[in-house]
């Protein structure tokens, strides 16, 4: 491929790997969102207390936007370096992406199960914890590539 054609994609990878994180992170927080809702609204409704305590479960998959964009400075690094890690920064991201999906998911599952019993806080944190944890082996992983990648230049 010509070089000019190459320069006009190298920010390709930089740009998924950021943009499929936060749209897992936006997709998962918007769905733990309805689901702390839902359980306001029945708590409410029946003139219980309502726990605050379901934001901590909401802003779980926002931080999976953090793990993209510090991937995001990596793959920077090295593509002012003239190395263009598109499929790289594409796979990291929609791992990223799927994880704080799928935590958004369980924590609305868990904010449901909170609003109805008031009960087991941490035993879902551990849980949302767990589903992290694929994101920041994710990215904990794709960074020891790119070290690698870089020192081979």
């Amino acid at each position: 491929m010509e070089a000019n054609i190459l320069s006009q994609f190298k920010d390709l990878g930089l740009g998924m790997v950021l943009a499929l994180s936060a749209c897992g992170s936006g997709i998962g927080a918007g769905v733990a969102g309805m689901s702390a809702i839902g359980a306001w609204k029945k708590n409410y409704s029946q003139n219980k207390a309502a726990s605050f305590m379901l934001v901590a479960f909401v802003g779980a998959p926002l931080t999976q936007t953090i793990y993209g964009m510090i991937v995001m400075n990596k793959l920077f690094e090295l593509a002012a370096k003239g190395l263009y890690c598109w499929g790289i920064g594409a796979f990291a991201g929609l791992a990223i992406g799927l994880s704080a999906y799928w935590q958004g998911m369980c924590a609305a599952s868990a904010c449901d199960a909170m609003g109805e019993t008031n009960k087991g806080f941490g035993n879902y944190l551990v849980v949302l914890g767990m589903t992290e944890t694929v994101a920041l082996f994710v990215m904990a992983f794709t960074l020891g590539i790119l070290g690698k990648l870089a020192g081979t230049m």
